[in-house]
């Protein structure tokens, strides 16, 4: 006994019905198409290119149908200010985009339907039986199941669209710019120091402690920072300098942000004593635990990526794994607090700078720490009566760079006995009490450092002498880095809450 109806049984007026819905289906899907065209810019061009979109694919690949303006240019002159960019807007053809893409749904649905209607009658027919369960074809039953997923991506699509801020936010997390493009398969080039300014962001109403930008090089668009506003932003510094993400997860302010080294995580602590790993897309707590202290400092092992270390406002120092929640080891020094940490090349060894400064010599004031036995290796590093807010290593040679509240930068030996270079003395700039960072450029030329009278100063690495010094902002610049890929690209922030990009 056969359990399949065939197509004889079928009558000759569903035929003609299925017949007239897919010629209505064919003519709404050409309407839609014809109507949802997206404009794009080139970067730096004023020609705009249309191009033809599907709208059925808005859903499934997350991107809007949001028409972008083109993005800033980078300024010619010296010492010029620019107004921030202004964020993607929705033109008036919004609404018949979204008409369309209702349309276009509708007639997908009815073509689907009317296309499967001979194994929808098959199964009518089958079912008709009471008591034997009827035959459904595999391909069949894998598209029955990828409906719900569809329909439930559609209304994501649909509902995120409304978010204008955050549409463009979630595009711009996954692009890759067209300006770092050309630079992602060739080696860094010489850096240059930068003279004109790109962007002024100034969305944070406190200070600004921290930037980085992302450690992915075909994400490294995006800059992190975290304020003494509660808050931890992600920007598109290269492109638009708009703010693409705001996360508010620590009820006082952010002291410490990192990202993780797959550039989709967040790792923060602050002043409230908690540490949370966020996901950048969908601002999920991860990981979030509490300490006993308050949180200064925070850097990821450079090669297990599942262990941090973090350390504040206590004599100890603790190494974490997220993967379980649980501390790992623990560091215990005769200190007050940690102003930062730097782990050594291969991360067997990192070193915590503190503020024990005794009457006469600062013997604390770093301390060098074997990783895995939790042993302290030596702490007579540094013997002058100044503590040392950050510390930054050479990106090619096996040397660090202590910055010191003696308003001059120490250079040392990264491997053992840690022995400080007296010949070379960075000195011009001023610290006077603030964390003020400083780091390498990406070929090591360079060392460029914030100043407490808003100055950035530029100091070649081999003759320690003064390169440039650039008026940056107003407040004290307590944050200067350069971006891993695009040649002389630099970041600044102030104590005033803003953030400038420079060329």
């Amino acid at each position: 006994m056969s359990l399949v109806a065939y197509e004889d049984s079928d009558s000759e007026t569903e035929t003609e019905k299925t017949e007239v819905s897919d010629a209505s289906g064919r003519q709404t899907n050409q309407l839609s198409s014809s109507v949802s065209c997206v404009q794009h810019f080139a970067p730096g061009s004023t020609k705009s290119t249309y191009e033809m979109h599907s709208a059925g694919s808005t859903g499934s690949s997350g991107r809007s149908t949001v028409c972008e303006d083109p993005p800033e240019r980078y300024a010619q002159n010296n010492n010029t200010d620019l107004a921030p960019p202004s964020c993607p807007r929705v033109y008036s053809g919004h609404a018949a985009l979204s008409v369309a893409y209702k349309n276009y749904e509708q007639a997908s649905s009815s073509s689907t339907n009317s296309g499967n209607g001979v194994s929808q009658k098959r199964m009518h027919s089958a079912t008709a039986i009471k008591g034997i369960r009827p035959y459904i074809p595999k391909r069949l039953r894998q598209e029955n199941s990828s409906m719900p997923e569809k329909e439930v991506s559609d209304q994501r699509g649909s509902s995120d669209c409304d978010l204008k801020l955050d549409v463009s936010g979630d595009q711009t997390l996954r692009k890759i710019s067209e300006l770092i493009k050309p630079y992602l398969g060739s080696k860094y080039k010489v850096t240059e120091v930068p003279k004109s300014l790109i962007f002024h962001m100034s969305k944070h109403s406190g200070p600004v402690n921290e930037i980085q930008w992302c450690p992915v090089r075909e994400q490294s668009h995006m800059l992190l920072s975290a304020s003494m506003d509660k808050t931890v932003k992600v920007w598109d510094a290269v492109d638009t300098g708009c703010c693409l993400k705001t996360y508010s997860c620590h009820s006082c302010a952010v002291r410490a942000a990192r990202w993780s080294s797959c550039g989709r995580r967040i790792l923060s602590g602050g002043f409230d004593s908690t540490l949370h790993l966020t996901d950048v897309e969908t601002g999920k707590q991860l990981f979030s635990s509490e300490t006993e202290f308050r949180i200064s400092a925070l850097k990821f092992h450079p090669t297990e990526s599942n262990v941090f270390i973090c350390g504040g406002f206590s004599p100890e120092v603790k190494a974490w794994d997220i993967r379980t929640s649980k501390v790992l080891r623990v560091y215990k020094a005769a200190v007050q607090q940690t102003l930062d940490i730097l782990f050594l090349p291969e991360g067997r060894e990192f070193l915590t700078s503190t503020d024990a400064v005794s009457r006469d010599s600062a013997d604390r004031t770093i301390v060098a720490w074997d990783f895995q036995s939790a042993a302290k290796i030596s702490n007579q590093i540094f013997h002058e009566r100044y503590t040392c807010p950050s510390l930054t290593l050479h990106p090619k040679e096996s040397v660090f760079v202590a910055q010191t509240n003696g308003n001059y930068m120490a250079l040392f030996s990264a491997q053992r006995p840690y022995r400080i270079n007296k010949k070379k003395r960075y000195e011009g700039h001023k610290v006077e009490g603030f964390a003020v960072g400083c780091e390498f450029s990406p070929d090591g030329t360079l060392l460029v450092t914030g100043s407490s009278d808003g100055k950035v100063f530029f100091y070649n690495y081999h003759t320690s002498r003064i390169i440039r010094t650039l008026s940056a902002h107003k407040e004290a610049c307590v944050s200067a880095v350069f971006h891993p890929v695009l040649p002389s690209l630099l970041a600044t922030c102030d104590w005033a809450g803003e953030i400038k990009i420079w060329q």
